[in-house]
């Protein structure tokens, strides 16, 4: 979708607001129709889920909260009869993600029409391997039409590829190749539930051994071949201070971030539960978050999180390593980057007075 002035106006301002969440991950949905190797969600289905008015109170809490993008995902949320309508409601106030795994989002071509990025979800350029990893057959060629679709669809479509051992050596392959055909590109790193994690808002599965990415070395060589591909390719959407503090991880084993679930970002599952993030049991309902969210138990919560080491969740990380107010400057700066992927070009002008105009401001308080 094109994004009016008014809203990539409200999205920058949101983004230089001090002590609000930037970024939430909305599970809208336990139900999947693929059978990745590396996920349970397919074995451990809910049909339970907010209604369609639900999720629009939920958005308007958000709204009020100054939340500047939200992610739909699941499960599969292009599974929800209510999709396009949730699309166009959030579309109004956010940007709007929603991912798909390549299977529906063909058929769904006027819904998706209203999210301002649409996440494909490809592991390989190998189709044996890739069907292999979603466990599904010509989940590959489904995919590639989808992005085939949705671009001539003049819909924004982005390439997610998790990362793990199974993709590790092919990944800037896989990146360039999408990058050249100019295809926004951004990462999922492989995940998995803590151990003895029952009480999750969001389970996603147990860790397994041909996923865990053994070759440090090898993940090492990744970030540092990314950082030189986005010198070349400018819709590489991930930071060098992201692949910077992984490298360091893999290199040294210690984290240069301390988490910032509950301040920045938080999770909201498939029955409007809310966390800090999926790993952690949910604390509140969507509809009480306004009353509890500068509460006490909630500020004993964020120092819990800050301490937390349990996930290597790629937004998590984004959203905890720019949470200081020069990281605001980032995510402004980011945000700006992807507003300009979708605004008219008669719009930029204007709006990039506008955004000179609120940093200037927001560096004066």
């Amino acid at each position: 979708m094109v994004m009016s002035l008014s809203k990539a106006v409200t999205v920058i301002r949101n983004s230089m607001a001090f002590k609000r969440p930037q970024h939430v991950q909305w599970f809208l949905t336990r139900r999947c129709n693929y059978r990745c190797r590396g996920c349970n969600i397919w074995q451990e289905q809910d049909s339970r889920e907010l209604s369609t008015e639900e999720v629009k109170r939920g958005l308007d809490i958000l709204r009020a909260m100054g939340v500047v993008d939200v992610v739909f995902s699941g499960g599969n949320p292009l599974l929800r009869d209510d999709i396009e309508e949730i699309l166009r409601y959030a579309s109004n106030h956010f940007i709007v993600t929603v991912y798909d795994n390549g299977s529906l989002a063909s058929e769904k071509i006027d819904a998706l029409r209203y999210a301002d990025f649409v996440a494909i979800s490809i592991d390989s350029l190998d189709p044996k391997k890739n069907d292999y990893l979603k466990g599904v057959e010509g989940a590959w060629y489904r995919a590639m039409e989808a992005v085939r679709r949705l671009r001539e669809g003049g819909i924004n479509v982005c390439i997610s590829p998790t990362i793990s051992q199974h993709n590790l050596y092919e990944l800037l392959d896989l990146t360039k190749y999408f990058a050249e055909h100019g295809n926004p590109i951004w990462y999922c790193l492989y995940s998995y539930d803590s151990p003895g994690n029952i009480e999750g808002a969001f389970s996603i599965g147990k860790m397994r051994d041909d996923y865990t990415i053994t070759d440090r070395e090898e993940m090492i060589k990744l970030c540092r071949g990314i950082i030189e591909l986005r010198k070349r390719y400018s819709h590489i959407l991930i930071t060098d201070e992201i692949l910077s503090a992984i490298m360091n991880l893999y290199s040294t084993g210690v984290r240069r971030w301390k988490c910032k679930a509950l301040q920045n970002f938080f999770v909201i599952n498939h029955l409007g539960q809310v966390s800090g993030c999926h790993l952690h049991k949910p604390i509140a309902s969507i509809f009480e978050l306004p009353k509890l969210w500068n509460s006490k138990k909630f500020n004993m919560l964020r120092k819990t999180y800050n301490e937390c080491t349990r996930c290597t969740y790629l937004c998590y990380i984004f959203y905890s390593l720019h949470g200081s107010p020069a990281g605001s400057l980032q995510i402004a700066r980011q945000h700006w980057k992807n507003a300009k992927l979708f605004l008219k070009r008669q719009t930029l002008q204007r709006l990039g007075r506008l955004v000179c105009k609120i940093l200037s401001q927001s560096r004066g308080v």
